[in-house]
């Protein structure tokens, strides 16, 4: 017997077989436009709809729109990472798959632990969000309207930033509305990956109309005077508004721009994923970092920064309107349109999260369960449910502040290893094919390691400890059972 190695590893040869075969038993239904669909679908949400105001009211002010260049800079030197190595190894497990054919098992297994802080509790995330528009929307509905109760609408503990992350107690029995959402969107995808992609479809089109809407309309009560002062004066600790507050704005708001990498996942359902995921991981990216920016420059324009610390800004934005027409027609479209963009964003959150534990299960590093596929609808539907159901229970009792900064020091380490995957692949294996190619390498692989390491700095400290418990728990879970059950490392005990 040969001795354990926590660093193999996984051949690439092997990887390149996986991603030719259809032995997952997935089916192959999407096209580039479904990928760009999707990519849109996971990024458009969050970002605009919620933490636009968490952003602006605690961290940057108006500067919000350098938070997002700075984000989407970083985001962009990993996009073009990810779109290389989708080109070459198109397979669902995402940063996963990479990390097992650069940096070993051990890493890989990292990776794949801190995917799970990205994927399902983004898509926990994005559903608190979501219960705060339905709400505000129900409100909305008739004379009087229709008023839940505060205590199943809300978390029962919230996130205090004021005393360096700590959670307080709060009056919150149940977020019901967060749990239902999951629920249904669950279901959706058990029935079937093309079913769920038609229906982003149409929930893509009806968010980015609304937005346009809403950027259309919005330019016209657009003050200056809020804009002044642009970077508000730093309130003498570190991150709350001025330079540092840009930078630690760019961390919370990096949440705001996981759904590229979502695309990645979907690679095996992709008809023609060596050319298809490049453009979905890439345009979809671009289109969204245009329409953020367009959106934080007019919100912050309408109502003062101060005023849209709340789980609603844009509904907050068009009610300082104070028109006929944003009244009765644009408010209730835009919290509609804001409710429509969090359901794909959970959608595409929820998608995601199965195929990757599918690919981890297949490399035995979880068990077997989280690999069966549907008979029939041709979905890895045990960990589909088993995701959907986590999701629920962090999505009623959990806040958003807490969620968020947890996904996005997630993300950003999972980037900063995807940018160093393809230095390691250009040395590893220069002569295989590369349908695309990350240009100016290795200089933007380098500048995308160094900013999503960077961004993490600006993080709290409340994130690291909890994301330390997070990965400590990870380690105990490879150590009990990955270790035992490793294929790779099993296939060569029996050499």
């Amino acid at each position: 017997m040969m001795k354990y190695s926590l660093f193999k590893v996984k051949p690439f040869d092997q990887l390149m077989k996986e991603a030719s075969s259809d032995t997952a038993g997935l089916k192959r239904a999407l096209s580039a436009t479904n990928l760009i669909f999707l990519g849109i679908g996971a990024i458009i949400g969050a970002g605009i709809f919620v933490l636009t105001g968490e952003v602006s009211a605690n961290y940057s002010g108006p500067a919000i729109v350098l938070s997002f260049l700075v984000a989407a800079l970083a985001c962009a030197c990993a996009g073009l990472c990810y779109a290389e190595l989708t080109s070459m190894i198109p397979i669902s497990g995402s940063a996963y798959t990479y990390a097992y054919a650069t940096l070993g098992e051990l890493f890989a297994w990292i990776i794949g632990w801190l995917l799970i802080v990205e994927y399902l509790f983004a898509a926990s995330t994005v559903s608190v969000g979501w219960s705060g528009y339905v709400v505000s929307l129900l409100r909305d509905i008739g004379a009087n309207g229709i008023h839940l109760p505060a205590a199943l609408t809300t978390a029962p503990i919230v996130y205090d930033d004021a005393t360096n992350g700590f959670i307080r107690s709060a009056g919150g029995i149940i977020n019901l509305p967060a749990i239902f959402i999951v629920f249904v969107l669950t279901l959706i995808l058990v029935l079937g990956v093309k079913e769920s992609a038609k229906f982003n479809n149409v929930i893509v089109v009806i968010k980015v109309s609304v937005i346009l809407i809403f950027l259309v309309a919005g330019v016209w009560f657009v003050s200056k005077a809020n804009w002044h002062p642009f970077i508000p004066e730093n309130t003498g600790k570190f991150g709350s508004f001025g330079i540092s507050g840009i930078f630690r704005g760019a961390a919370v708001i990096f949440f705001a721009y996981i759904g590229f990498d979502a695309v990645s996942t979907a690679a095996q359902e992709s008809m023609n994923p060596q050319r298809d995921l490049p453009i979905g991981i890439l345009g979809s990216l671009a289109i969204c970092t245009i329409l953020y920016i367009l959106v934080a420059l007019v919100l912050t324009g309408i109502v003062s920064y101060t005023k849209l610390g709340v789980p609603d800004p844009i509904a907050v934005g068009v009610d300082a309107m104070n028109n006929g027409f944003a009244r009765t027609v644009l408010a209730p479209l835009i919290k509609l349109g804001a409710v429509a963009g969090l359901s794909s964003v959970i959608l595409v959150m929820l998608l995601g999260q199965p195929r990757i534990f599918m690919t981890m299960s297949k490399d035995g590093l979880l068990p077997p369960v989280f690999a069966k596929v549907h008979p029939k609808f041709k979905t890895p539907y045990m960990s589909t449910i088993i995701v959907g159901l986590v999701a629920m229970v962090l999505a009623g009792l959990f806040p958003i502040g807490v969620l968020s900064k947890l996904v996005s020091l997630g993300t950003l380490l999972a980037f900063a290893s995807v940018c160093l995957a393809i230095l390691i692949l250009r040395k590893k294996q220069p002569d295989t094919p590369r349908p695309f190619r990350t240009p100016f390498s290795p200089w933007i692989p380098l500048f995308g390691i160094v900013s999503c390491l960077g961004v993490t700095l600006f993080l709290n400290i409340y994130a690291w400890i909890t994301m330390g418990v997070w990965l400590t728990i990870g380690l105990i879970v490879y150590a009990t059972y990955g270790m035992k059950h490793s294929t790779l490392n099993k296939n060569k005990e029996a050499l």
